[in-house]
């Protein structure tokens, strides 16, 4: 069945029944807080909140660990724990302390805990601006077997206990992930009667699509192109409509933009004309230099770090 017949074929809603928030302490990490409580009593959800202490350095004497009421860093991030549990009350919620890598130890509570959700905050400052160069949030974004719900830098604070995304933007290359991830951005549409946009950026004209005739005059070339982008504008429409099933539930007639705009500047332009409240997109593991085979990592990282609302990443 191919992935767009999949889309079509679902047979009920998506839920989050088990979220996951990533914590080191930090404002970022604060404001991630705000938005998993607040999806969490959306959704009924469990809430799990985890810290991770990094692994001990390498000693080339082996010590003993130290005593628990020595150890200050554990200490300290149980008080934090404890701070934190006090301000969901009301929710059904785990504390929990590992230690080792970031990624190694997200990735069993994960599947320990049948995580359907991770919630993550960034500083936009080093860890995801370095994402080529193998950060954590790379490693995190890239192996994440759930969808991945990122608070960047400029995301404001969540305004109350219960989030309402009531214009949600849908980025798709149409690739393995963005198919994905459709069918979140849809349900979440449904789910919050909300204005459900999906856009399609087309990438620049190669000079391999110019006939040669076009070098010997600028306004053939000028002629061809505009045939061209309006060719490309008519088979992107057209594959965007083919993503809605008929059976979709959606209060707001959704809308389909094909943008020619660099990137990822005309996408965040895009989302900020439309005041737009959550973005999803699709977060493929290998890279490709063609955004019509997969979505760069350096749009994803760049659209997370830049964006004012929320971002939603589905892995392939």
């Amino acid at each position: 069945m191919s992935a767009i017949a999949q889309i079509h074929d679902r047979k009920q809603r998506i839920g989050f029944k088990q979220i996951l928030l990533a914590t080191d302490f930090s404002e970022g990490s604060q404001r991630a807080f705000a938005y998993a409580t607040a999806v969490a009593r959306q959704y009924g959800s469990v809430l799990s909140v985890v810290h991770v202490i990094p692994p001990e350095p390498r000693d080339p004497i082996p010590l003993e660990p130290l005593p628990r009421q020595l150890n200050r860093r554990r200490l300290d991030a149980e008080e934090e724990l404890k701070k934190l549990g006090a301000r969901m009350n009301n929710l059904d919620h785990h504390l929990l302390l590992e230690q080792g890598s970031v990624w190694d130890a997200l990735a069993r509570v994960v599947q320990r805990e049948k995580i359907d959700l991770l919630v993550l905050g960034t500083h936009g400052r080093g860890g995801l601006k370095k994402l080529v160069l193998g950060s954590v949030a790379e490693e995190v974004l890239r192996l994440a077997p759930c969808p991945v719900l990122t608070i960047g830098p400029h995301v404001p604070p969540a305004g109350s206990d219960i989030i309402e995304f009531r214009r949600i933007l849908f980025l798709t290359d149409f690739g393995p992930a963005s198919l994905r991830a459709f069918p979140y951005a849809l349900s979440l549409a449904e789910e919050h009667q909300a204005k459900l946009v999906l856009l399609h950026m087309v990438s620049p004209m190669p000079a391999a699509d110019l006939t040669p005739p076009a070098y010997g005059s600028s306004a053939y070339v000028a002629d061809e192109f505009m045939k061209w982008q309006r060719t490309m504008r008519d088979e992107s429409t057209s594959k965007l409509r083919l993503l809605l099933p008929d059976d979709a539930k959606l209060a707001v007639e959704p809308e389909y933009v094909v943008g020619t705009d660099f990137l990822p500047e005309g996408i965040l332009d895009l989302a900020a004309t439309h005041k737009t409240e959550l973005i999803v997109m699709g977060a493929n593991r290998t890279p490709s230099p063609r955004l019509a085979a997969h979505m760069p990592w350096a749009l994803t990282h760049e659209v997370i770090c830049q964006a004012k609302c929320p971002v939603l990443t589905v892995n392939d």
